[in-house]
């Protein structure tokens, strides 16, 4: 290595071949394609296609408002997801924009996009590596590389040439220097992104499903055109009349409000996701989630908070279990069940403020947040955070027990220490390897006593320690030694000493993770833990949160794997540990060949191309990387796993609430349908013109299938099981698509007739589209809920109370306002008229609700 560094001009030609240290950004869509990306949908294109048709006919009016409409579910699209861009991109922590490096003999800042292979880097504790490289200087240098192979644990970095580094992770304690060997592209992070670039990302069942409803409306729409063109011209009507005619039936069958509905449907559920701190990047996406049967999470971060604590404490007398997670220091002490008081132990309290005096981690707490955190190795901090729990602070005990010497954790000892003065003695505390300390120990401290340690006790503890391992504790063991007057050295330091105890730490789950859970399995969610950590402490967290059976595998053991035996273990198999990006892939792969739809969290570079796979990718907003954000589809902002679950309720109930717009604007569509091609294959007038039709598809339906859209979720959807893959959105609504069309069909046809019969054209049109209009607004109330009756809560959703004395008003405005009745073709009603067209909308009303009912009693 050159103690110089690179010269200016040396790293400059190399910027030049080498090109700037960052990962090559996915190239941002065109504003103008990714607007008009929102018209390419099959049921717009044939609402488009409508319009033209219309407009070359001569119906301007129809025309545009068919545009509007269009272009209205076009823009709101638009704005959305434009608007979750900007919010993502907000959101985005970028990797540390400056770098000390080595140039021209003296170190310098530089921008992290500057640095090329041959630099040398200094690096400290809370640094982000900006590079690949290798360490070349260290001093106690540890790195956590979570967000990169999902090991919790940090990992001690020497200079003996094999100390490798990696962008993206996190120097936590200690300081030292990096070779740089690779940038950019070149990274490991690099190569991760480039696999995720490659991965296609599969339609949303949504897009599917909404473009199977387009085709079959719009086949439908053409075949019923075709039928009552040739009836009408066997009628003996004028070819160009039957071409109108036929022109407004396909008005009448397609719902024009549909997409649009479908789009503030989904905007809805996303502004109230982003509420509950999950930013949705792709609309259509969010609906995904009400459909997921398999959640595959990270372990590191995403169920556990990714700060080390101290569990339990194995001493002389007894285990100790410690309450408490992360580094808040709020928990009990208890032992068999019973509560501890700290300060009367001796053993324990000797053990904390050993574990303290012994310890390079400070507690700090964020001055804007007060969250508490660690500066410092985290495992040291959960030694500090134990004594905290305690009333034993570092700060305090340190100025009282000041250093005469100290000895770091190297790789051979296994053990550290420090030697400190105390009342008049020297004191050497000590941690390390239990297996070490232990064998370093002469006596133990029992009873607040010490003691002579026996062989045949040395042997229990090592089992007792195996025990905690076993249980996926990190353990440490801790002891002191009370020095002579003689010469202070690494030797006499750590030799004859008196153990204290074991401690057992671990990543502590976030709290509300267990009741997240749970919800899963109520909601028949599986839930899948795919980590890079030990397959011991993969399975202890395992076990704690009720994840899986007790069975698990590790990374080595599916490489063995084809992609048969992949596809029958994920069925079984729900805790995988020592796992690459690679492997997370291949289970995400056999989890969609059997045909589960999957969503996948987390936070780190590893997780990134199993989060672009999935059928919904959701990364940690806060702890994320950039490659892991970038993938997904969803961010938390919160980095709760908990707001999956919330998230996953928003999505079933998007989903809910767009069955009900369609079984409401649908049912609607097929009465106008059958109503104007039973008259006219009877030989009957036209029952609704084209503006009538065009006005109770747009507005009559419109607005109340807007407020439908808002409908409040209901609070048995995580009670119930996740819908099939492929499961047809028309399942259960035989009432409203059959039922319903039939009894409209009847008394909208029996009224016209009638009116006919006596000779008044205007007015039995007017009573077919007043009672048309009724028969709908009586309907919007009964579709909030497709299974039960509703007249309990009947006036629960305000919007829709709104906009259906909003529909009325604008109803009598046209029935009652000379202008508007002549461009709408209607007359004024009297109250007889009223009358009939309220008793057949009622007694539909209760119709409805009573075959619910009944339904329910069945079931």
């Amino acid at each position: 290595m050159d103690k110089k560094g690179l010269t200016s001009k040396e790293a400059a030609r190399r910027l030049k071949e080498h090109g700037p240290n960052e990962l090559e950004e996915k190239k941002k869509e065109n504003i103008l394609l990714k607007f008009f990306s929102h018209f390419l949908d099959f049921l717009v294109l044939l609402l488009i296609a409508a319009a033209i048709v219309a407009f070359f006919l001569g119906e301007i009016v129809d025309a545009i408002m068919i545009g509007i409409i269009v272009l209205m579910q076009g823009v709101l699209g638009f704005v959305q997801e434009y608007r979750a861009e900007k919010a993502f991109d907000a959101l985005r922590r970028m990797m540390s924009q400056k770098s000390r490096v080595l140039r021209d003999g003296h170190f310098i800042e530089v921008d992290t996009r500057e640095l090329v292979p041959g630099d040398i880097v200094l690096l400290e504790a809370g640094d982000r590596v900006p590079a690949d490289g290798v360490v070349v200087e260290e001093a106690v240098l540890s790195v956590d590389e979570a967000a990169l192979s999902g090991e919790s644990v940090p990992v001690h970095k020497h200079a003996d040439g094999k100390g490798k580094m990696f962008m993206g992770t996190v120097v936590v304690s200690g300081k030292g220097k990096m070779l740089v060997e690779s940038t950019g592209k070149n990274t490991k992070m690099g190569k991760i992104s480039e696999i995720v670039q490659t991965v296609k990302k599969e339609r949303t069942p949504l897009e599917v499903g909404m473009e199977k409803t387009g085709k079959q409306l719009g086949i439908g729409a053409l075949t019923l055109c075709g039928i009552v063109f040739i009836a009408g011209l066997w009628q003996g009507f004028p070819p160009f009349e039957m071409f109108l005619t036929s022109v407004s039936l396909a008005v009448a069958a397609i719902p024009e409000g549909l997409a649009a509905v479908v789009v503030i449907t989904l905007a809805v559920g996303v502004q109230r996701m982003s509420r509950k701190n999950a930013i949705v990047k792709k609309l259509k996406s969010v609906e995904t989630l009400g459909c997921a049967n398999v959640i595959c999470t990270d372990k590191t971060g995403t169920l556990t908070k990714n700060e080390m604590s101290v569990r339990t404490v194995l001493l002389p007398g007894g285990e100790v279990e410690v309450s408490g997670s992360g580094y808040a220091p709020k928990g009990k002490f208890s032992s068999d069940g019973k509560e501890v008081a700290p300060g009367k132990e001796r053993g324990l309290r000797m053990i904390m403020e050993a574990g303290v005096l012994c310890n390079g981690a400070y507690l700090r707490t964020d001055s804007k947040t007060g969250a508490w955190g660690v500066l410092g190795d985290p495992t040291e901090g959960s030694l500090v955070v134990l004594a905290a729990k305690a009333g034993i602070y570092k700060e305090e005990i340190e100025k009282k027990n000041p250093v005469v010497a100290e000895f770091p954790f190297d790789s051979t000892r296994k053990m550290m220490s420090v030697v400190r003065k105390s009342g008049g003695k020297k004191i050497s505390y000590v941690k390390g390897a239990p297996e070490i300390v232990l064998s370093e120990s002469t006596r133990i401290l029992d009873g607040g006593k010490a003691r002579k340690l026996t062989e045949a006790e040395k042997k229990r503890i090592e089992e007792q320690n195996n025990g905690l391992t076993s249980r996926g504790y990190r353990t440490l063991g801790i002891a002191y030694k009370e020095m002579g007057h003689g010469k202070i050295n690494q030797k006499s330091a750590e030799s004859g000493l008196v153990l204290l105890g074991i401690v057992g730490i671990m990543d502590s789950p976030r709290e509300e993770v267990k009741n997240a859970l749970a919800l899963c399995r109520e909601a028949g969610i599986r839930v899948i833990m795919i980590t890079g950590d030990h397959p011991q402490t993969a399975n202890a967290i395992a076990k704690e949160l009720g994840i899986g059976n007790g069975k698990f595998l590790i990374g080595e053991e599916l490489d063995k794997l084809d992609e048969e035996g992949l596809r029958k273990a994920v069925e079984e198999i729900s805790v995988y540990a020592r796992v690459s990006p690679e492997h997370k892939l291949r289970i995400v792969d056999a989890l969609a060949g059997n045909g589960h739809v999957v969503a996948v969290t987390g936070d780190g570079v590893n997780d990134a191309p199993a989060l672009k796979k999935a059928d919904i990718g959701v990364a940690m907003g806060i702890t994320g990387t950039e490659v892991a954000k970038e993938s997904a589809d969803i961010v938390l902002s919160d980095d709760n796993f908990a707001t999956i679950v919330s998230a996953i309720e928003e999505g079933r109930g998007i989903y809910e609430n767009i069955r009900k717009t369609l079984a409401f604007l649908i049912s609607g569509n097929i009465a106008e349908v059958a109503i104007i091609f039973i008259a006219v294959v009877a030989g009957f007038p036209l029952p609704l013109v084209a503006i009538q039709i065009l006005w109770i598809n747009l507005v009559t339906d419109g607005l109340p299938a807007i407020a439908l859209a808002m409908d409040p979720i209901d609070k048995g959807l995580m009670h119930r099981k996740p819908r099939a893959q492929g499961e047809s959105v028309w399942k259960g609504m035989g009432l409203f698509l059959l039922e319903y069309p039939i009894i409209v069909t009847a008394s909208c046809l029996g009224a016209f007739v009638y009116f006919v019969e006596l000779g008044d054209l205007l007015l039995a049109q007017t009573m077919a589209f007043t009672m048309l209009m009724m028969f709908e607004k009586v309907e919007a109330f009964s579709c909030r809920s497709l299974e039960r009756p509703v007249w309990r809560e009947l006036l629960a959703n305000k919007f829709l109370v709104g906009a259906t004395l909003l529909t009325l008003i604008l109803h009598f405005a046209i029935l009652y306002i000379p202008f508007l009745a002549g461009l709408f073709y209607v007359k004024p009603l009297g109250l007889e008229h009223w009358a009939i067209i309220l008793a057949a909308s009622i007694a539909c009303f209760a119709y409805m609700e009573i075959r619910k009912w009944m339904g329910m009693r069945k079931g």
